[in-house]
């Protein structure tokens, strides 16, 4: 027996993934598509000298052998013609198509994997294969957590001071080293600061003038390394990445956003641009880093790194991964994945995130970064329960942590709209090393916006105790026991002072996150939103037990705070506060709960946790509709359908497809016209595809072709088929013998689309709408009594969604 080569699989089954051999499909038809479906090529055809198949007994092992002959016409779309199968730059991919094609090469490996041992073990490697990629990834992605969290705590060290013993140590690490049994803030004698370094003393006004001054020029050293290395090697490697990660993962391409070069220059630029003392975070950068690891390792597994739809499953785990490494949560970051980034999400990509993000997170803990027992980020120890009335505060904090993050995204994204209208976009290096200086200049005189942000949470969210020297627990307490309980006392006037200098830190650190969360750098958002919540909430954790010191008998109080004890935790407060922001700033709520307290340790503190989320989120829908991501996505035009959204108008599939009803269709004939006239046809339109019709006279719909696959498809026959001319015809479907001799005719049968979604002119929106969001298509094609009227896009749902929201349709700007 012997295959032809250019079977259509696509075209040979009956949509329920059964070979069809025409009979069975031509049952009670209209007799316009019955025309249709006699031209079809579902029956197997000669083309001279192409033979489909030949067999001695030919009905006798023919269906059997079917499905090799539609695994054979799959494999010729990627082996015979290179790059069919692939998308170009700024498209969106066809997710029903990717997955066809992944099920089919599925099938065959079963099929053969009776025939031999190799095809054995190669059917086991195929299955496993899922799972050894995010093992890879899990791993990569621990290790690259590991040596950014390394390089930035030293790098930030470095603008204070140096180890004299060794230079690579950060301040904690030198203090280590020492013999010293205790240190005042991390001031050891191994560890000098600048001005020691140049014969100073510590303390004075000299040594305060020389610290400023290499405060500066070390945060305007690293953030100009930063941004110049993204402009030069990786534009892609700015900002947090997770509004394009959110996109790529509904099914858009962008090319090189996931790359090597991107990984390398975001890892190195996130290490400078977090240690140059700006307002940013590490924790969305390393969703984009993780992502790229993702991507690139895919490529080592054919199944994934081939096929699109499948490549989305690998890069959904890699994003929980790169969660569970900034935070430590890896239970939080599958449900980050789930809950914010992912837009196809099968149960075993569940499994696999919840693997992937384990073994980083494991990675992670053996690597130590941090160099204590604890892998969380900031572990609290709150020994007293909350209590019932507390709730009405936790929930202030909610509203309080909506109405800031709603001021952030708003100013954010008018700032950021500026920057890319205005000429301050063709300036990016200059505009980083300007928002870096301010904030330096700024930021140091204060303590609590001169110290590392995770050290200022970490801070914030600690308990006051018998070691702690902060200002912030000067309370006129006696402690004349360490293990008795901390009574309640008055506020001392360093708290006071504290808590004026955490209010210039909190409305200082708004603004400049707002002027930073967009420059070219790598700059994440969390932990910004973090630092803004724990200030506001160590605040209202203050007045609150200062409340209760005062009026220890009223009603409120009155069970739990007469017995003398301290029985408010003003951490907790900050904890509240600072999940209060960031689910106002990212509409978080199952995973950011999950994620805090994984983050802190603290489970007890769910209740409190929820309550904010849930009025933060409620706050922030009713101030404005979108999250920081989405709204980054409407403001770079990207193709992204929420599935969250609901649409609600009541226009009809004739209403938006394109063209409208008295222009013409740009369609391709089955049988009728030459490769000049398809020629012609690409160059006067730039439709991504286009719908194949019985003839331009009858418009009965037989399929569709892309754009790319016909361009790719011509120059491969052109190349390969002797006497192919302009005056061939291009043949989509076989009806008889054509005649002897040299092809004057281009088969293209294979690459046709015979089974493309279709609805009727009367289909309501909001169900094609659903169409678009559920089964992931690019576009669908409109009929009317089985004539073909138009296709309607991604891009004109979106146009259209924009318009019925009395929204800029033009501000979609790709495909």
């Amino acid at each position: 027996m012997r295959y032809g080569r250019f079977f259509n699989g696509a075209g040979s089954t009956n949509g329920r993934g059964v070979a069809s051999t025409g009979e069975e499909d031509m049952v009670d038809i209209t007799p316009g598509l019955q025309q249709a479906a006699v031209t079809s090529p579902t029956t197997p055809t000669n083309h001279g000298t192409f033979q489909l198949y030949e067999h001695s007994g030919r009905n006798s092992n023919a269906r059997s052998n079917w499905d090799a002959v539609i695994f054979s016409g799959m494999q010729g779309d990627t082996d015979d013609i290179p790059g069919i199968g692939q998308y170009d730059d700024f498209h969106t991919i066809d997710w029903q198509r990717d997955i066809a094609r992944d099920r089919m090469r599925h099938r065959y490996i079963v099929k053969k994997r009776q025939d031999s041992l190799w095809d054995l073990i190669k059917g086991a490697h195929d299955a496993w294969s899922g799972w050894v990629c995010v093992l890879l990834v899990g791993v990569c992605t621990g290790v690259v957590a590991g040596v950014i969290d390394i390089g930035a705590s030293w790098m930030t060290d470095l603008k204070f001071g140096i180890c004299s013993q060794a230079f690579w140590f950060n301040r904690e690490q030198c203090c280590w080293s020492s013999d010293e049994t205790t240190f005042d803030q991390g001031n050891c004698s191994q560890w000098l600061t600048w001005p020691q370094v140049f014969g100073e003393s510590r303390e004075g006004a000299g040594a305060y003038i020389i610290s400023y001054l290499f405060y500066i020029v070390w945060a305007l050293t690293f953030a100009a390394l930063s941004a110049s290395l993204v402009r030069m090697f990786a534009p892609y490697a700015c900002g947090s990445g997770i509004p394009e990660i959110k996109t790529i993962l509904s099914g858009f391409i962008i090319r090189g956003y996931l790359g090597k070069w991107t990984l390398i220059i975001k890892v190195v630029g996130l290490i400078l641009s977090v240690s140059s003392g700006l307002s940013l975070g590490k924790e969305g950068p390393m969703v984009h880093i993780a992502s790229c690891l993702g991507n690139i390792l895919s490529y080592l597994f054919p199944k994934y790194g081939r096929n699109e739809a499948k490549k989305r499953e690998i890069l959904s785990a890699a994003a929980a991964a790169g969660v569970s490494v900034a935070f430590g949560a890896p239970i939080g970051g599958v449900l980050f994945s789930l809950e914010e980034v992912s837009y196809y999400f099968p149960l075993k990509t569940l499994w696999r995130s919840f693997f992937c993000a384990l073994i980083a997170a494991f990675i992670l803990r053996s690597i130590n970064p941090f160099g204590n027992e604890h892998s969380v980020l900031f572990f609290v120890e709150y020994n007293k329960p909350w209590i019932f009335f507390e709730l009405i505060p936790f929930v202030g904090l909610g509203i309080i942590g909506g109405c800031i993050a709603t001021i952030f995204i708003k100013a954010n994204i008018y700032w950021c709209r500026y920057r890319k209208y205005s000429k301050l976009g063709q300036y990016p290096v200059t505009e980083v090393l300007v928002v870096t200086l301010v904030t330096a200049i700024i930021a140091y005189p204060n303590p609590y916006t001169r110290m590392n942000t995770s050290q200022l949470i970490y801070l914030l969210f600690n308990q006051c105790g018998i070691s702690n020297s902060d200002p912030l627990c000067d309370y006129n307490r006696n402690f004349t026991d360490v293990n008795s309980a901390i009574e309640k006392a008055a506020a001392g006037p360093g708290v006071y002072h504290a808590i004026w200098l955490l209010f210039l830190a909190l409305v200082l650190k708004l603004v400049m996150t707002v002027f930073t969360f967009g420059i070219k750098v790598p700059c994440g958002l969390f932990i910004p939103s973090l630092a803004l919540g724990a200030i506001a909430g160590r605040i209202v954790g203050i007045g609150v037990e200062q409340l209760a010191y005062k009026y220890p008998k009223i009603w409120l109080f009155s069970g739990e705070c007469s017995t003398g004890d301290d029985c408010i935790t003003p951490g907790l407060y900050a904890m509240v506060g600072a999940a209060a922001v960031l689910g106002g700033v990212t509409r978080m709520t199952v995973s950011l709960v999950v994620i805090m307290f994984e983050l802190t340790g603290g489970v007890r503190y769910i209740v409190p946790l929820m309550a904010a989320a849930m009025a933060s989120k409620w706050v922030g829908d009713a101030l404005g509709r979108q999250g920081i991501y989405d709204a980054h996505i409407a403001l770079n035009g990207y193709p992204f359908l929420d599935s969250k959204d609901e649409f609600q108008h009541t226009s009809l599939a004739a209403d938006v497809m394109q063209p409208k009803r008295n222009e013409t269709l740009a369609v391709i004939t089955q049988d009728s016209m030459t490769v000049d006239d398809v020629e012609t046809l690409l160059k006067e339109t730039e439709h991504n595809g286009y719908p194949v019709v019985v003839s331009k006279e009858s418009q009965y719909l037989v399929g569709f072709v892309l754009r790319r696959d016909l361009n790719l498809a011509i120059a491969n026959a052109r190349r390969t088929i002797e006497g192919i001319t302009g005056q061939s015809v291009v043949i989509f479907a076989g009806n008889g013998n054509p005649p002897p001799g040299p092809p004057t005719y281009l088969p293209l049968n294979r690459i046709l689309d015979m089974a493309p979604i279709t609805v009727t002119d009367q289909t309501p929106m909001e169900t094609v709408v659903d169409m678009f969001r559920k089964l992931g298509l690019r576009q669908t094609l409109v009929t009317h009594n089985g004539r073909l009227l138009g296709v309607i896009t991604k891009k004109d749902v979106l146009r259209h969604v924009k318009q019925m929201d009395n929204e800029d349709p033009n501000s979609v700007l790709f495909n």
